[in-house]
């Protein structure tokens, strides 16, 4: 008898078989890095202040503390930002106070009392092109990262100056306040400057600013400069908490036999809050 063949088994019982997928999976396409970027920063910037204003031979000395400052503050407005193409960019930083009369001081005598008022508004707005070493801006990174950024351009000074002082022996009580006259000056003045940044830990980075412009070149004496040491912290993936400490002068004379000019000195506390993009 010949042999006789299984019996075929149920359909559920019966193997599948599934044909392979010939295209392996693709990986996800992982978005390119665009090679531009960008910050903005608003920032207050709260000082001790001593200036000297001269105009036209008559100097007053002023010395104010913050809080003093605050008092006498009609209008204030700071911003600063960049914009970066892979390693080239151009940095703005604009600062524009104006100060209402705040009582001073004068070593002249004679017909003078010794005390005098200055109005001030002052503006200082920076333009320059940059380069970067080391790692992109960011408010994260790792511990290490560094970025060191040179940058060279212009910087316009505005200074409008009022002098007031008292006179002896004029006025129904033996004083006048009369009015010394004012400086009003706007200028350009080339700037060199660096900032850089290091990575403490992912979220806390320590930075630093320093810059020079003037050199001399727009009166007998022209001459200003920042120098600023802080510790950002992130509060985002786009966002820094800075604080830091900041010093800035400015000095200008027009080197006349009754001068014109101004010498400033600010130091203290500058709270900024700065987007990257």
């Amino acid at each position: 008898m010949p042999p006789s063949l299984p019996p075929t088994p149920p359909a559920e019982l019966r193997p599948v078989l599934i044909a392979a997928d010939p295209t392996p999976p693709q990986p996800e396409a992982v978005p390119p890095v665009s090679a531009w970027s960008y910050s903005v920063e608003a920032y207050g910037f709260l000082p001790w202040l001593t200036s000297t204003t001269t105009v036209k031979g008559f100097t007053a000395d002023t010395s104010l503390s913050p809080g003093q400052l605050l008092n006498l503050l009609q209008s204030v407005a700071s911003i600063r930002g960049s914009v970066e193409h892979d390693r080239l960019g151009v940095i703005a930083d604009l600062a524009y106070t104006q100060l209402g009369a705040s009582k001073s001081t004068t070593s002249r005598r004679g017909l003078f009392t010794g005390r005098s008022s200055v109005t001030a508004i002052n503006g200082v707005y920076d333009l320059a092109l940059r380069y970067r070493f080391g790692q992109r801006e960011s408010p994260l990174g790792r511990p290490g990262d560094w970025s060191v950024i040179p940058y060279a351009g212009l910087r316009l000074v505005q200074a409008d100056l009022g002098v007031e002082a008292q006179l002896q022996g004029q006025g129904p009580f033996g004083l006048s306040l009369q009015r010394q006259g004012n400086l009003q000056r706007t200028w350009a003045q080339p700037l060199l400057g660096s900032q850089a940044s290091l990575f403490l830990s992912p979220a806390l980075r320590l930075f630093a600013r320093g810059d020079v412009g003037g050199f001399g070149l727009a009166g007998s004496r022209d001459l200003s400069g920042n120098a600023q040491v802080g510790l950002g912290y992130a509060i985002g993936n786009n966002t820094d908490l800075n604080l830091s400490w900041r010093y800035q002068g400015l000095a200008f004379s027009n080197g006349a036999q009754r001068p014109n000019g101004f010498t400033s000195h600010q130091n203290g506390v500058e709270i900024g809050v700065k987007f990257f993009f």
